[in-house]
Formats: C-alpha cells, structure tokens, sequence
C-alpha cells in the first residue's frame, strides 16, 4: 500500500468478508486489524483479489484458532442441553406411538419440559437464584421469585402431564417463558458472559441463543394450544 487510496481499496475488501464487524488500515505500517469472526484465508484471499500481498502473523494466528476452539467448547457445553431436547423429544413420541395426537404430543412435550428442566435446577438450588437473577427481570426485582421459580415449573409439569387446569398452565406458560425471554434477549444483546440457569447451575452452561430458541419453542406450542383447544374441555 502506497497512498489513501489503497487503504479505501484495501478496507473494502475486508469489510465485504464473512464475520468482519469493524476493519482499520494504516498505511504507516502497512497493517490492517480485523474485528470479529472472519477466517484468515478468506481474509488473505480478499486482499490478494484486491491486488495485495498479505499474510496473518502467529500471534493473529494463534487468535483465531483460539475463537475457533471457544466456538467448539460452547458447542461441547451444549451437548447436555441438546441431548435432553431430544430425549424429551423421543419419550414425548413414544408416550403418543399407539394413537398420535398433535395436542397430546405437545401437552406431554411441555410436560416433561418442565419436570426434567426443574430437576435439574433442584440439584443445586441454593445457587439457582442468584444465577437466575442474572437475566430474569421478575427475580432481578423479587429474589424470591427465584426460589419458587424450579417449584412452579414442577407444578406446571404436572398439570401438562395430567391434563389438569390446561388453560391456566398455558397462560403462565406464556407469561413466564415470554418474561424470562426478554431476559435472555437482554443479555444476549449485551453479550454478557453469564451462565444459562435453565438447567440450574450443576452443568455450568453459557447463555447462548439456544437458551432463546428453547423458550421460544415452550411459548409458541402454548401459544398454538390456546388457539387451537376448546377452554370449556381443558379446564
């Protein structure tokens, strides 16, 4: 690079790479530093297309390899989180196998949902507050709230699973996962490092989309249950 001209050139063809958030040339050392999550040879590709040699140096290097095993170890943390799904999944489906029915399914899904997801909470539940109160906006104002919080779930679970007062755990349904999600979308959007309390705090797993996509999928089948059931049969 020779003039202002080459770094605009140069700047281009990095900030049109996958991943790259922010792109700073300077001429005066002939450098460019990179933020974000690009890989390195599509970085050294897009200069070179623009006409410029470059190479990333050991330290840069050894960076990227270090995002890319964090972005392994988040996925390994999310494994329990993962495999739980599907088991609850598979029993949801074989409790259903002799007669399938897309309401039973989702009362059993969101049943065990809850007895499985209270579980595990209860396993450590002295910390389980205070991990909780770090996003819920509902125990952040009532610490309470996060010790009654694994007893409710467990209540909730019941009451799927024994088709008992169905309309009322769908609304609270909807009422605590949504409250809880905007939580989660909060802390998401900070990119706060905070543990996920969904499963308590034994398995010490981080808050990551999955904890949003998790409470979407509770709130959207009792969603769907209300407006799809008669309330007089529920009740």
């Amino acid at each position: 690079m020779h003039c202002s001209a080459c770094v605009s050139k140069v700047e281009q063809a990095l900030s049109a790479v996958d991943g790259v958030l922010m792109v700073a040339v300077d001429l005066s050392s002939k450098s460019a530093t990179i933020t974000g999550g690009a890989q390195p040879n599509a970085l050294i590709k897009a200069v070179k297309d623009a006409g410029y040699e470059s190479h990333i140096t050991e330290g840069q290097m050894e960076t990227a390899g270090k995002q890319k095993k964090d972005s392994i170890s988040q996925i390994q943390q999310l494994f329990p989180l993962f495999l739980i799904f599907f088991y609850i999944t598979v029993f949801s489906l074989i409790i259903n196998r002799s007669n399938f029915q897309l309401d039973d399914f989702m009362y059993d899904f969101m049943g065990l949902f809850y007895i499985v997801f209270s579980f595990f909470k209860f396993l450590d539940y002295k910390n389980f507050p205070a991990s909780f109160s770090m996003y819920d906006p509902i125990a952040k104002k009532l610490p309470l709230y996060g010790w009654i919080y694994p007893i409710i779930e467990t209540l909730l679970g019941l009451s799927f699973l024994l088709r008992y007062q169905l309309l009322i755990s769908l609304v609270a349904t909807i009422i605590l996962l949504g409250v809880t999600t905007i939580g989660v979308t909060r802390s998401l959007m900070d990119k706060s490092e905070i543990q996920c309390a969904c499963l308590g705090t034994a398995l010490k797993l981080p808050m990551t989309k999955a904890t949003f996509i998790e409470n979407l999928i509770m709130i959207l089948m009792a969603a769907w249950m209300l407006l799809h059931s008669d309330f007089y049969t529920i009740l």
